[in-house]
């Protein structure tokens, strides 16, 4: 008597494709630990998992950028390091946490039809402007990034070793195409991430970046100064028990006034973007600091120029601060000449 029931092998081959396709949605959503746990489990999800892991590998922006950024280790059997990817600061929801973004092949915006910021999901919002002021200028529309003129969105000027500009919002009249919108532009320099056995993940020029060069800001959650002292206290007591490292970065603007000073927290250790990896250099490094402020806009961002040339394969750094003798202060291994031994340190 004939049997109804399809051949052993087609059922397999349909389990396989049912399980291809339902994979391919949910394994890119996963984390590392997740994707190796899953990746044990069967032949076929070992399979889908190791594309995955290797286009994780090959550009840490997931697309949002205009240049991949990739990871380069040689030293243990980490291929990347986990976060989420903001481009630019973001506002964190008090219903819910940052916790999943998709990271596999076809992860850009672009490809999956999507604004850049739902990749960013659950809460969170983009830091957008308050008002439409701005400038009508039509001298600042194709001027090179060298000669500004006549622009009243222009500003320089410095703050206790930090330099403070001014570019064109979004009320003003010209485009991306303004020599005052550098920084709005995104990285334009090929750079990679490099793993180091002592200072563990480090971000590198790929290519040679020239002096007064933009090269990216200093993204992730804005915080209030409460948040910021919670989260800090969280880092301190993980960072005493073990191996671990966060990106929190207070910055103070002293209003022109010099009457008030803004303090600016960002928390990249969770999200953020690529600035994170850049390491502390006691000799200042090669990059400056400037915070960046665009007409209109709500709170300035944190950017970095290029204080020197920079060479292919040289790595980024900057002071992360004034030092400060703790009893709790790490050892600094920047490498540096003039090392002082311990990094720099944030009374938040």
């Amino acid at each position: 008597m004939s049997s109804s029931s399809p051949p052993k092998k087609s059922q397999e081959r349909g389990f396989n494709r049912v399980l291809f396709q339902c994979a391919d949605l949910i394994l890119p959503w996963l984390n590392p630990q997740e994707l190796a746990n899953v990746s044990l489990t069967c032949k076929t999800l070992h399979q889908i998992a190791q594309p995955i892991t290797l286009h994780r590998s090959l550009d840490a922006s997931r697309s949002f950028e205009n240049l991949p950024i990739p990871f380069h280790n040689t030293v243990d059997q980490h291929p990347y390091a986990f976060f989420i990817y903001a481009a630019s600061q973001i506002i964190p929801s008090s219903s819910s946490s940052l916790n999943l973004q998709f990271w596999g092949p076809n992860s850009s915006g672009a490809e999956m039809g999507c604004a850049r910021d739902s990749m960013i999901r659950p809460g969170a919002s983009w830091v957008t402007v308050v008002d439409d002021s701005g400038c009508e200028c039509e001298n600042c529309e194709k001027v090179s990034e060298d000669n500004v003129i006549g622009c009243p969105c222009m500003e320089l000027r410095e703050d206790e070793g930090m330099g403070i500009m001014s570019e064109c919002g979004t009320g003003c009249g010209c485009g991306l195409e303004c020599g005052n919108r550098m920084s709005q532009r995104g990285i334009r320099f090929k750079l990679k991430i490099v793993r180091d056995k002592r200072k563990g993940w480090g971000l590198y020029a790929a290519q040679l970046i020239q002096r007064g060069q933009f090269v990216c800001e200093y993204s992730g959650e804005l915080l209030t100064t409460k948040e910021a002292r919670r989260r800090q206290r969280i880092y301190d007591e993980l960072a005493s028990n073990g191996r671990f490292s966060s990106a929190l970065l207070v910055v103070r603007e002293h209003l022109p006034s010099g009457n008030a000073c803004l303090r600016i927290n960002i928390d990249a250790t969770r999200v953020g973007n690529v600035a994170r990896f850049i390491n502390h250099s006691c000799d200042g490094g090669n990059l400056s600091t400037v915070l960046m402020r665009s007409s209109g806009a709500l709170v300035p961002r944190l950017c970095f120029f290029a204080s020197k040339d920079i060479k292919e394969d040289e790595e980024l750094s900057f002071s992360y601060g004034e030092i400060r003798v703790r009893p709790t202060g790490l050892k600094c291994i920047c490498g540096s000449s003039g090392c002082f031994g311990t990094l720099p340190s944030e009374h938040t």
